[in-house]
């Protein structure tokens, strides 16, 4: 009798883990129902601020795989519009609402493949029923702002409140719609994910673009006429706004993992094993941004939600599910994004970090640009590393610039993995050519820069 695996979460990590259990197990040999409460399954949540923007012009293109190729290529019986709301352990069966039909639907399964994501951070300011207040989170947040962005009357004025990857690349789409943006952020500068003096650069490219940051603001309310947002509230005043985008980060979704007894971790993720499996839970297994995992630089358990992780992880869980053997190494932190053509990435540990972790080291900044300087189109580069004393093993790295900038992050990120030192970063064989990089890469330049601030004085 083939057995049943039950997937709560249709998107990166649950159908990452469902199709690699498929491809394991026959059709005969295990049954896989998933359940997703939203419309699409398998689509691309990092790609909706630029279908915002317009720089992507259909929404299908985010969509990886549509539930009718799931169900017709993997067999698997996806259901769209379903919301677990209940997992009994000792009965082994799940409580599924018809968010469309108002029906409930109860599945016993062998398997569980735990996979629901993160959830937005919302203060009790935010909660409102007034139109034009959004998140974007998912696909169907996605089609709401667009929707609200073509409508009558079209929206000329934007308040995106927080200045984490969302609410910047957000505020770049909305410029980019023509918008008049407000970025509104309670610390001392957005993109936190970077030390202080790396987000001054980002602040100011911002702020040439003609995005305006209110930094060291706290939003205290909104303001609303006949349904319609029409403001938000601050310490520091009010700000006008016919849309509101809120980009307070996420936490991990796991109130129905608590209430069904699943442990939890320290930053509020899912406890799992490197096969991703449940901790202590026998049959049951977790993927994706629900989960916490093992940082590889400092040794802690972190929250990193990003589609990357979840599609490692839902893949690795799901060759365990199909009786293969995979596990998932932890992380780094890697991540990139941009704000129009300035570029920003980061790996490992910032400045703060390290010190929570209790390592000792230096911190560099070296200027350079990303290709020769008298080549056309050369743009100035900042690359920051932080390096472990008196070791040198590489800690952390930033980089901001303009064109070629971020993707440098991933030689970084190489070295970061391995371990190596500052001093074996210098000799990296990096390619060169003036349309690509100065003779020294702004990576050597660095690591370089490093060597030296290591060096006994």
């Amino acid at each position: 009798m083939a057995e049943r695996l039950i997937v709560i979460g249709g998107d990166a990590a649950g159908m990452a883990a469902a199709a690699q259990a498929r491809r394991r197990r026959g059709r005969d040999d295990l049954e896989i129902v998933a359940f997703e409460r939203g419309h699409f399954t398998s689509y691309s949540a990092c790609g909706i601020p630029y279908w915002i923007s317009g720089l992507v012009s259909d929404r299908e293109q985010l969509v990886a795989r549509d539930p009718a190729t799931h169900r017709e290529k993997y067999d698997i019986d996806v259901r769209i519009r379903h919301e677990v709301v209940a997992i009994d352990l000792d009965r082994r069966e799940v409580t599924a609402v018809d968010l469309d039909g108002g029906g409930e639907v109860r599945e016993p399964f062998d398997l569980l493949m735990y996979a629901t994501g993160a959830v937005p951070t919302k203060p009790d300011w935010a909660r409102t029923d007034a139109a034009g207040v959004f998140g974007v989170q998912t696909l169907d947040d996605g089609s709401a702002l667009r929707k609200w962005l073509d409508g009558d009357p079209t929206p000329q004025r934007a308040v995106v409140v927080g200045g984490g990857y969302i609410g910047v690349e957000m505020a770049e789409a909305l410029v980019l719609r023509g918008l008049s943006v407000t970025l509104v952020e309670r610390d001392e500068q957005p993109m936190s994910t970077v030390d202080p003096d790396m987000a001054r650069i980002v602040t100011e490219a911002m702020r040439g673009l003609g995005v305006d940051i209110r930094t060291g603001v706290g939003v205290t309310g909104l303001a609303e006429r006949d349904g319609r947002v029409t403001g938000i509230r601050t310490d520091a005043g009010d700000l006008p706004a016919d849309l509101v985008v809120l980009g307070l980060g996420v936490r991990p979704n796991t109130a129905l993992a608590e209430a069904a007894g699943l442990p939890l971790g320290p930053t509020g993720g899912i406890r799992v094993d490197r096969r991703m499996r449940v901790t202590g839970v026998p049959g049951v297994w977790a993927a994706g941004d629900c989960v916490e995992t093992l940082h590889r630089v400092s040794g802690m358990p972190v929250h990193v939600p990003l589609g990357t992780h979840a599609n490692k992880q839902g893949r690795i869980a799901g060759i365990n599910i199909g009786g293969g053997y995979a596990t998932f190494a932890g992380v780094i932190g890697t991540a990139v994004t941009k704000v129009c053509d300035l570029e920003v990435g980061r790996t490992g540990l910032r400045e703060r970090d390290a010190l929570a972790a209790g390592f000792e080291f230096v911190s560099v900044i070296a200027d350079s640009t990303n290709r020769a300087g008298y080549y056309p189109g050369a743009r100035p580069m900042t690359v920051k590393l932080i390096a472990e004393r008196p070791s040198g093993r590489l800690l952390g790295a930033q980089i901001v610039g303009w064109t070629e900038a971020a993707k440098r992050i991933d030689t970084l990120a190489v070295a970061l993995w391995n371990r190596m030192t500052v001093d074996d970063m210098t000799a990296l064989d990096l390619g060169y050519a003036p349309p690509y990089a100065p003779v020294w890469d702004p990576v050597l330049v660095a690591a370089r820069k490093a060597v030296d601030a290591l060096a006994p004085r």
